[in-house]
This record gives C-alpha cells, structure tokens and sequence, in this order.
C-alpha cells in the first residue's frame, strides 16, 4: 500500500507517536509505503530549546536529534505498517553507522527517509538518511521492536 501527498500532518502524527515537543521531531510525513519507506520532513528553527546551549553564537541542531528523527519516522512507519487489535507500541533498540556529514542549523529542512532493510517480527531493521535539500547530512541504521502493551504485560 502507498500514500502520496502531505500523507500525515502533525496533527495525526500525534495520534500515531507517543512523542510531544519539544521532543517530536518529525513534523510531517510525505510519503508511506507499507512495510517498505517513508519520508517526512523536519522544520529546524532557531525556537528549538536546545539551541541556547547548543551552541551560544554558533546554533547546531544536534546530530542525536538527527538520529532519533529518523527513528520516530521509522516508528510512524512500523506503526502503520502494524496489523492486530491491540495497538502497536515501538521502542528503539539499536544505532548503528552513524554518520554525520555536516552541521545542521536554524532555517534548515530535513528530509528524512527510512528504508526497511530487515523485518522479523517483533524486530525492524531500517536504514535512514536525512538531507538538506539534495546534500546527505546523516546516515544511520537502527533497530526497533514492534510490540503492544499487552505484550509487555502492562
């Protein structure tokens, strides 16, 4: 299954992801493919908290930022791609490969990807890439597992 268009917009993104500011990172997904990709898109501005301190004169959006971004795409996307009658619940397992190619600062977009690399339930894996415009400016792998709450006994 494939969506097209602004896909899911912030506001639906919060009834998919447990994340609210200033820890929700993705600010909407333009592209879903069930079981296989998403993209969404982050807005860096200069309003984020972290920028005080992150750094004073020389603003850098930070590079873990980055990573979980990406991680929170790939968990709209197992969450959607999930199928039961109890709702999904996601937590992020592993990072590997990270890679930071260069910094990302106020009036940025990020265009995140996620690609499926490996699925065995409970467990993903994913590849993700963030760019600025058509520059590659962080690359990693994580792993995550798909449970419910049920699952976990809570």
């Amino acid at each position: 299954m494939s969506e097209t268009g602004p896909v899911i917009d912030n506001i639906d993104i919060q009834a998919i992801l447990p994340h609210r500011y200033p820890f929700l990172l993705v600010d909407r997904v333009t592209e879903l493919i069930i079981d296989q990709k998403a993209v969404g898109i982050k807005n860096v501005t200069i309003n984020e908290p972290f920028f005080q301190g992150h750094f004073p004169g020389r603003p850098i959006f930070p590079g873990v930022l980055i990573l979980e971004a990406l991680a929170q795409l790939g968990g709209i996307l197992a969450i959607r791609s999930a199928l039961g009658d109890a709702p999904p619940v996601v937590y992020l397992t592993g990072i590997d490969k990270a890679k930071f190619r260069r910094p990302v600062v106020p009036g940025d977009q990020l265009r995140l990807e996620v690609t499926v690399k490996k699925k065995r339930p409970p467990f993903w894996k994913m590849e993700g890439k963030a760019f600025v415009g058509d520059e590659l400016v962080c690359e990693g792998e994580s792993t995550a597992m798909v449970t419910t709450k049920t699952e976990l006994g809570s």
